[in-house]
């Protein structure tokens, strides 16, 4: 059970946005062979496409959190001596985390009026909620990241202290 909480906390976006692309994928082919080799193409496949697309790109969100991929302005940081470069980063990521929180509040907000409203899809007839919950979704994975990141570089920096007091600090984390 450890095992398979170790693989879904290190790789659920992975799983999840290979499947949404592989299926993004296997529908935009079908349209494109739809209408260039039957010439008829699929009225729903363009609509679905997007909307996995926008699942895509929230989920990216959290992936980008997770390896600490996202762009970002190091000018400022890099100036800084080293034990203030990983606060400023903790800082950083704390501003992330609080800006995260509020887009999961208000894109709740968002998506229960949406529900309320019964609005759907005009090609597919999907319920339009189910698209607009992809923001709170995602933001939430990138949510659990953030933490995890925070976690991580306060050890990271604990550590550093640590060793700086005992001698046995090797310089930058």
């Amino acid at each position: 059970m450890k095992k398979l909480i170790k693989i879904l906390n290190d790789h659920i976006e992975e799983y999840l946005m290979a499947t949404l692309l592989a299926s993004m994928s296997i529908i935009i082919f079908a349209q494109v062979i739809g209408r260039y080799v039957f010439n008829n193409s699929l009225s729903w496949s363009e609509e679905a496409a997007r909307y996995i697309f926008i699942w895509l790109v929230y989920l990216a969100i959290s992936y980008g959190v997770l390896k600490d991929a996202h762009i970002r302005v190091d000018a400022v940081v890099i100036i800084l001596p080293k034990k203030t470069q990983k606060a400023a980063r903790i800082f950083a990521d704390i501003l992330f985390l609080i800006f995260a929180i509020a887009v999961i509040y208000y894109g709740l907000k968002v998506t229960n009026k949406i529900m309320n409203s019964l609005q759907r899809s005009p090609a597919i007839g999907m319920p339009m909620y189910f698209v607009y919950f992809a923001i709170p979704f995602g933001f939430i994975l990138t949510t659990v990241r953030l933490v995890q990141a925070i976690i991580k570089r306060f050890k990271s920096a604990s550590g550093a202290i640590e060793g700086a007091v005992d001698g046995t600090s090797t310089g930058s984390v």
